[in-house]
């Protein structure tokens, strides 16, 4: 018989981190603690308030249900639970927890190996622009060769002058340039907008109008002349044919998958299936997971073998994280397997 329990965590921002959706200086998440023969499973529900599609008031009542039932075993329990994804995330790592040799090495790699590493990308925070333009040279001195910047929350006109000064010392072959506007730009300027951000040579934008413009969305990725990523559009959407609809009728240039927010694990591997069938390229981001998330995607991550920046570097933005091995170094993320683990909670 397996036993299972849960408890909360807040996580403390060591400085109030901006999107276009607002200022955040806490992270909510939840853990799930399975027990079996001694053994001892840990999994992280990583919901975020205002965006995850289990941000309902039964979120709690569900995390109960899941753990009254854990012994129907884990199929049955993703299946009942699929619109709650990142309990279905917390779950997968739970059970692969029990099952390994190491409650937290769920994929052995070169990369828990130490042997090899993950090449992420430098993330800036929306702010002022002295506050925006510290965060670039900070990320670019600490040998960051792809920067994503959070733009869509001040003055436009002076988002396109830190990217100018940016392009004016770095070419593209020194540092790749992606923007992230979380929805923040309206259907009928989106275009002109793009148009303008293409100028200074940028990797791709994200997400740059709200999700659920179908239409809107597949005409900007027709005639744009920026690279469109998908990354809020695929959340809530539970099913095979649902995905395959979207996909093919927007035709993004990539779609961005956070496990946390569609499904874990499995729900992940059907976007990236269905985007592949489409020639659709991707990359995986955390959702704002403490270590004990981040550390499970991070290693599976490794093992999809995709070699474009992942957007894994968010461990150190918490005050009371838990110590792990992963430690970010010249723009990559590294496992340390001569450090060890402080999970107290």
């Amino acid at each position: 018989m397996t036993k299972a329990k849960y408890q909360q965590y807040i996580l403390n921002f060591k400085r109030p981190s901006g999107t276009s959706r607002g200022v955040m200086s806490t992270k909510e998440t939840w853990f799930i603690y399975l027990e079996r023969n001694g053994k001892i499973g840990i999994g992280e529900c990583g919901i975020l308030r205002g965006l995850s599609v289990d941000d309902r008031p039964d979120y709690e009542e569900k995390l109960q249900w899941a753990c009254h039932n854990i012994n129907l075993g884990l199929e049955l329990l993703l299946a009942e639970l699929i619109e709650f994804p990142s309990i279905q995330f917390g779950l997968e790592m739970a059970f692969m927890s029990l099952e390994a040799n190491n409650k937290f090495e769920l994929f052995p790699s070169e990369f828990t190996k130490s042997q090899a590493n993950i090449e992420i990308n430098g993330l800036i925070w929306m702010g002022d622009e002295a506050f925006m333009r510290q965060q670039v040279v900070e990320k670019i001195e600490s040998g960051f060769n792809c920067i994503k910047i959070k733009i869509g929350a001040i003055d436009f006109q002076t988002e396109l002058d830190i990217l100018k000064s940016i392009r004016k010392e770095f070419s593209v072959s020194d540092i790749e340039l992606r923007v992230d506007a979380n929805g923040a730009f309206q259907p009928n300027e989106a275009l002109e907008k793009l148009q303008r951000l293409s100028e200074y040579q940028l990797h791709s934008i994200e997400q740059p109008i709200k999700p659920n413009q179908f239409e809107d969305m597949a005409r900007l990725c027709e005639t744009s002349p920026l690279a469109i990523a998908l990354d809020e559009e695929l959340i809530g959407v539970f099913t095979l044919d649902k995905k395959e609809e979207i996909i093919s009728i927007i035709q993004p240039q990539y779609i961005i998958l956070k496990p946390s927010l569609i499904g874990g694990f499995k729900g992940s591997q059907e976007w990236i299936n269905t985007a592949e069938q489409h020639s659709v390229n991707w990359w995986i981001t955390s959702a704002l997971e403490s270590n004990v998330g981040l550390n499970a995607i991070a290693q599976w991550t490794f093992t999809l073998k995709n070699k474009m920046p992942q957007g894994l570097g968010t461990g150190c933005l918490f005050t009371n994280n838990f110590d792990t091995p992963l430690i970010v170094k010249n723009g990559t993320l590294q496992y340390d397997k001569n450090l060890s683990w402080n999970f107290n909670i």
